[in-house]
């Protein structure tokens, strides 16, 4: 298995080396790293932090009350000692659980407070509240709006903020409010004719889609279309490299300071920005 694996990377990274020269990457740590650490913590976003990532991606949900957290599920099971949904909770109920290593449910504000006064940032902030969860559109708006000034508010410079959704409703409002943030769609399939053409459809420029199914082809078809490309999951070393191989601008990854570690020893010539 081991030499299995050897190989595998040994493969993708002879490959890749030919790109190089030309190709950029932007890897994020997806959670703050979910299989390394307590994920969407403040400790799982240090932790990255520390180990070198200006770059992180998050989800926020919002309760009855108008508070904003930071968190994928959107009930508590898997993740905290809590149980039920957390839109239908007020943020007192949260503000008492912890994640089952212990940790505090995230604030929203609590982030932006940690990510005040880093520069060169890229974001990545998922809407996945939906107006179903919410209950009325017009609160779903309210958090779309809450999001995006949160997000905006953070202190920094040189910084990119990305608003991300596989829930088209939530980027559609801020098209329409705020034209000039910068958007990713996520949709679960590859890269092909079909999500290209969707992409253009809904005038979004940034596409992220899952690596299983995905051409090289594709990519530079997406690139000569003027769209931006972010594979995913990115769950171990062989995904990123593999990523890599594919052409992909952008690159999450469940496994952050093992990924670095490993490509900084054994693939130096990728240009990855972290």
């Amino acid at each position: 298995m081991k030499r299995t694996l050897f190989f595998s990377l040994t493969a993708l990274c002879c490959a890749s080396s030919v790109l190089a020269q030309s190709q950029a990457i932007r890897a994020f740590s997806h959670r703050g790293g979910r299989m390394e650490r307590d994920e969407n913590t403040l400790e799982a976003f240090q932790e990255s932090w520390d180990g070198g990532y200006t770059g992180f991606e998050t989800d926020i949900r919002m309760t009855t009350d108008g508070v904003c957290y930071i968190i994928h599920d959107e009930t508590l099971e898997r993740t905290s000692n809590g149980k039920g949904n957390l839109e239908k909770m007020t943020s007192a109920e949260i503000d008492v659980l912890r994640t089952k290593k212990g940790h505090r449910i995230l604030r929203l504000d609590d982030l932006v407070q940690f990510f005040n006064g880093k520069d060169s940032l890229y974001v990545e902030w998922e809407l996945k509240s939906r107006v179903e969860g919410l209950g009325s559109q017009e609160r779903f708006e309210e958090y779309v709006e809450k999001v995006y000034q949160a997000a905006m508010s953070v202190k920094t410079k040189g910084s990119m903020m990305v608003f991300t959704s596989s829930d088209y409703r939530g980027l559609r409002y801020l098209q329409t409010h705020h034209p000039e943030a910068e958007l990713l769609l996520i949709i679960g399939k590859p890269l092909n004719d079909e999500t290209i053409a969707m992409a253009q459809l809904v005038g979004i420029k940034t596409l992220g889609c899952t690596m299983p199914g995905t051409s090289r082809a594709m990519v530079e078809k997406a690139h000569k279309a003027g769209i931006t490309v972010s594979l995913w999951p990115g769950q171990s070393i062989e995904d990123f490299m593999l990523g890599a191989y594919l052409g992909a601008d952008r690159m999450c990854t469940d496994v952050p300071l093992t990924v670095k570690a490993w490509v900084e020893k054994n693939a130096p010539w990728l240009n990855v920005k972290y």
